[in-house]
């Protein structure tokens, strides 16, 4: 049996952390930021953690060997 391919597209946008949860960059950081508040974007700086639902979907089809 073949190895199984990784979805680079995933791959670039979700990590692993050490715990085995998956870790994002957040979005609405890239422009438009005059409208935005302060208070926002520094929270916005922070990763995120994807929800326990969403991490088998992750884990399995896409990042088979993460």
């Amino acid at each position: 049996m073949p190895k199984m391919k990784t979805k680079k597209s995933a791959a670039k946008r979700y990590s692993f952390t050490g715990t085995g949860k998956v870790k994002y960059k957040k979005q609405n950081l890239r422009h438009i930021l005059t409208k935005k508040s302060s208070k926002r974007k520094r929270n916005l700086r922070h990763a995120g953690i994807l929800s326990h639902d969403n991490v088998s979907t992750i884990r399995k089809q896409l990042l088979p060997y993460g």
